[in-house]
């Protein structure tokens, strides 16, 4: 046989296998789901995450017709549950909920990460926008941020503290990167998870605290805390007398928090915007609207390419911070 014919059937041959494999793929999707699907929730349950990620299991697995068991996997600032997704099959039966930290400011802060955040996922789509808050103890002589601005740039270095949740947390990275655009100095004091950082705020052992709006808002109309900011891209309707930092000057701080579901890279695109269009039928729900506006969200209906282009942002903007401020965590 000619090194020609040769060549031409090789050729046939590949052909026939990426038609056979195209095939068993719309097949796949065809039938997706018929079985349970896994949504990994990389922190513990109880949490704005978790919370969010039950709201889609239960709602959109109504649309799928299909259970979907939320898992909770917690460590290392949400990388854990993060790495279990991307090791996981991409057939679309294992998601993630994918968050501002796990796909923003953790590839920023962390020597070494165990994913990819971009070439690991496929994007299916954001969910819910989560706004968080800069809140102060209420004992301090300032009544909103351009007075807390003042009063932190006449004082000593360092003379003003905030709490976060750990050395490169979202709370970290967002204070560092206000710290920066408006020119003042806090001492940074980390904690092992929020809890603690918010009791110590409250008690006045620590000035300053950025949190989720949904952690601390029965702290805020109890009084316990004074909000200056939200970050978010509009004043949430829970503290509508709270300007956002765009309001006060500050846009580079960005709109906030999101969590959204993620998929292993080389899922089928059929499959994912089966995933996609579920969450969509999800969010008109006027349940899972008012479920979503209780803890402090914003629906955030966005495409799969959409969702990409939010989370190329995110890592863009703390990868910055986290330069510029010199923030690295094991």
């Amino acid at each position: 046989m000619s090194r020609r014919l040769l060549g031409r059937s090789a050729r046939f041959a590949l052909a026939g296998m990426f038609a056979t494999l195209s095939f068993a793929g719309v097949a796949q999707a065809a039938d997706y789901p018929s079985r349970p699907i896994k949504l990994v929730v990389p922190f513990a349950a109880g949490g704005s995450t978790d919370i969010v990620a039950r709201l889609v299991a239960e709602y959109a697995g109504r649309d799928l017709k299909q259970t979907i068991v939320v898992e909770n996997k917690a460590g290392a600032g949400g990388s854990m549950g993060m790495e279990q997704v991307a090791r996981s099959t991409p057939d679309g039966y294992t998601i993630g909920m994918a968050t501002m930290s796990t796909h923003g400011s953790n590839p920023a802060v962390y020597r070494k990460m165990n994913y990819d955040p971009v070439k690991d996922f496929v994007p299916v789509a954001n969910v819910v926008a989560v706004p968080s808050i800069f809140a102060i103890n209420p004992n301090l002589p300032a009544k909103n941020m351009a007075e807390f601005v003042a009063l932190a740039k006449r004082a000593p270095a360092d003379r003003y503290s905030f709490a976060s949740p750990g050395v490169g947390s979202l709370g970290h990275v967002n204070i560092e990167n206000f710290m920066m655009l408006s020119g003042i100095k806090l001492l940074h004091v980390p904690y092992r998870g929020a809890g603690p950082a918010l009791n110590d705020v409250m008690g006045g052992q620590v000035d300053a605290i950025t949190d989720n709006l949904s952690s601390t808002l029965p702290q805020v109309l109890g009084g316990k805390l004074r909000p200056l900011a939200v970050l978010g891209a509009e004043r949430s309707p829970l503290l509508p007398d709270v300007p956002t930092y765009i309001e006060l000057g500050y846009p580079d701080m960005g709109t906030g928090g999101w969590f959204g579901l993620v998929a292993p890279a080389g899922t089928p695109s059929a499959v994912v915007d089966r995933l996609n269009q579920a969450v969509r039928a999800a969010m008109k729900d006027p349940e899972f609207r008012k479920k979503a506006e209780d803890v402090g969200g914003t629906l955030m209906p966005t495409t799969p390419q959409e969702f990409q282009v939010q989370i190329e942002q995110a890592l863009a903007r703390y990868a910055k911070v986290a330069k510029a401020a010199n923030i690295q965590a094991d």
